[in-house]
């Protein structure tokens, strides 16, 4: 099925009930408790049969528990040496995380899984909040601010408490007007509480995602899920995850080609062009950096890091480490204000209303301020949007040099020693660039020239990125969703012509690519059809739009955003107008002279 570079369209199926996904799970029920447990019956046999409650009782006394199919899995001394991140198995403790943990890992990998296990479940796991998403366990015999003093946390869980908008063990379900209720303003009850207003939007927000979407109870969850699964094997049989070799030629020719005209451009001294491709030559790297993070290249952990780390962090001067532990994050909880990096901006982005109550956010372990910066700029980030990614490259040195600088990957286990590769590769970076070349331009605003114009260039990326995202649903539907429900829901594809990919580096299927991480990105436009027949037979929704309408999306998202802001502020001033009482500060003070008086 194709489409033109004009396509704006999201696609779905005729969805699914409960009462048929609960027939059809039943069905199924010994194969995906035979796939789940790995098949291997006489071991989990042997093994401890754990209760719900006793699992709860062991994240609540600081373990790292996570289930896998039918077995559970003690993390806690993986997490250090968990090569893509701490965070990533945060976020899955307490939860089924077959799906994302298959998503995620080479065959080989998977098989030792079972390294971890300590016993197994013998029934259907219902999903638990992990800590660091503010999941409370009852098992331990203190508060959680004696907890935090003592230093003695769960797993995971943060030094603030994280309050998560949807209440815990809850489901939710379209009517549920108590929990997503809407405060219309009126002349005698004008809204006066800002808190009511990022509800108010955010409500509204949630409210159109459960019309649209098929029902989050866990007998629908659990159907796509093995529709999922079925996709993948199915998509394995066809070869979309093997790497076709040929098109990294044909990315090599197009580097080579960029590479040799920014030669070409600087030794003629036509310094802004050679700056130019030099941005665009970055610009095509990053998507081969962004196969090799992902172990799409030869599915060597060792070979493809040292590929991504020579092409991120030697010639580009960023941290692949740093990318991985963000980018994990991202993929696994997308579009979630409290804990995805990349859709955390303030003070100059901002795509959900719940960041405008300075949200604490679980990734960077601080307060994202909603500050009069903030209330100043976002009203105009719709205008701000292009301007502001042309320099989105420098703030990508700042959160790679911290990244390394604290020591925030892995310590030990086979990914340790990269920390001092990329330390190198980021000193080598500044020696070609900053000292070799910029330091051969004959005068200082010919350096400045060239190093704004060659970071500028690389803003498509920017673009690119924020595109499949920044338009899409930022609402928190509880623990049941699951991983290809939660990934389509806030992802889009954006529609090119087949000979355009090249431009996009293929990641233009961006819903695709979160589906299925490791799947190499040339065969992303392959699986589409696949995704369409999964996406009917399961009710899901397939966002699709051509780039220039995606880019209008965005911005008329942001805009809607903006807006809330100016009814932000006049909320904050009328609650400045009022004290306790609700009297405004003048009847006080008048008040206050009448008593003395």
């Amino acid at each position: 099925m194709g489409y033109n570079a004009e396509i704006s369209q999201v696609i779905t199926g005729p969805g699914v009930n409960a009462s048929s996904a609960q027939a059809s799970t039943v069905e199924m029920m010994n194969l995906e408790n035979s796939n789940r447990s790995g098949g291997d019956k006489k071991n989990s046999m042997t093994l401890r049969v754990f209760s719900v409650k006793s699992i709860k009782e062991l994240i609540a006394q600081g373990h790292a528990i996570v289930i896998y199919g039918k077995y559970v899995l003690k993390l806690d001394k993986w997490i250090e040496r968990h090569p893509g991140g701490d965070k990533a198995i945060y976020h899955m403790i307490g939860r089924d995380a077959y799906d994302e943990m298959n998503s995620y890992h080479s065959p080989e990998t998977i098989k030792h899984f079972k390294m971890f296990s300590i016993g197994v479940i013998d029934h259907r796991w219902i999903n638990l909040l992990p800590p660091i998403q503010g999941g409370v366990y009852e098992g331990s015999d203190k508060t959680f601010e004696e907890r935090s003093k003592q230093g003695k946390l769960m797993s995971g869980e943060m030094s603030v408490r994280i309050n998560p908008k949807m209440p815990q063990g809850v489901i939710p379900q379209k009517g549920m007007n108590d929990l997503y209720k809407i405060v219309e303003p009126t002349p005698s009850n004008p809204i006066r509480d800002p808190e009511v207003v990022v509800d108010n939007f955010d409500n509204k927000m949630v409210k159109k995602d459960l019309e649209n979407l098929p029902p989050l109870d866990y007998e629908t969850q659990w159907f796509i899920s093995m529709k999922y699964n079925e996709l993948h094997d199915k998509l394995v049989k066809v070869g979309l995850f093997e790497c076709p070799y040929i098109e990294y030629f044909k990315q090599f020719c197009i580097n080579l080609s960029l590479f040799m005209w920014f030669l070409i451009c600087f030794k003629t001294n036509h310094y802004f062009f050679s700056a130019v491709f030099l941005g665009f030559f970055w610009q095509q790297l990053v998507f081969i950096a962004h196969d090799a993070g992902h172990l799409a290249i030869t599915h060597n952990y060792q070979i493809d890091n040292i590929i991504g780390t020579i092409i991120a962090d030697w010639i580009g001067g960023l941290s692949l480490g740093w990318w991985k532990r963000n980018h994990n994050v991202h993929h696994l909880i997308t579009n979630d204000p409290v804990h995805d990096p990349d859709i955390q901006h303030l003070p100059f982005f901002c795509v959900s209303t719940r960041l405008f109550g300075n949200l604490f956010s679980t990734y960077y372990e601080r307060f994202l301020w909603f500050d009069r910066i903030a209330q100043k700029l976002i009203p105009l980030q719709s205008y701000l949007y292009y301007p502001i990614l042309a320099f989105g490259r420098f703030n990508l040195y700042r959160l790679s040099l911290e990244y390394l600088l604290k020591g925030q990957g892995p310590r030990k286990g086979k990914g340790a020693w990269f920390r001092w590769f990329e330390l190198a590769g980021l000193g080598f970076f500044c020696w070609w660039f900053f000292y070799i070349v910029c330091g051969a331009l004959p005068t200082k605003m010919d350096r400045f020239q060239f190093i704004m114009v060659s970071h500028i260039a690389t803003m498509v990326v920017h673009v690119q990125i924020t595109l499949s995202h920044f338009a899409m649903s930022t609402s928190d539907l509880g623990t049941s969703e699951t991983f290809a429900a939660r990934q389509l829901r806030t992802s889009m594809d954006v529609s090119c012509p087949e000979w355009f990919d090249f431009f996009h580096g293929g990641l233009q299927y961006q819903a695709i690519h979160h589906m299925y991480p490791r799947m190499p990105r040339h065969n992303l436009r392959k699986a589409q059809k696949y995704v369409l027949e999964f996406c009917r037979d399961t009710g899901l929704k397939y966002s699709i739009y051509g780039f220039v309408n995606g880019n209008e999306k965005v911005l008329s998202k942001m805009d809607s955003v903006g807006r809330q802001v100016g009814i932000f502020r006049d909320c904050l001033k009328s609650m400045k107008m009022e004290d306790m009482n609700g009297k405004n500060m003048y009847e006080k003070k008048i008040a206050e002279i009448i008593k003395d008086d």
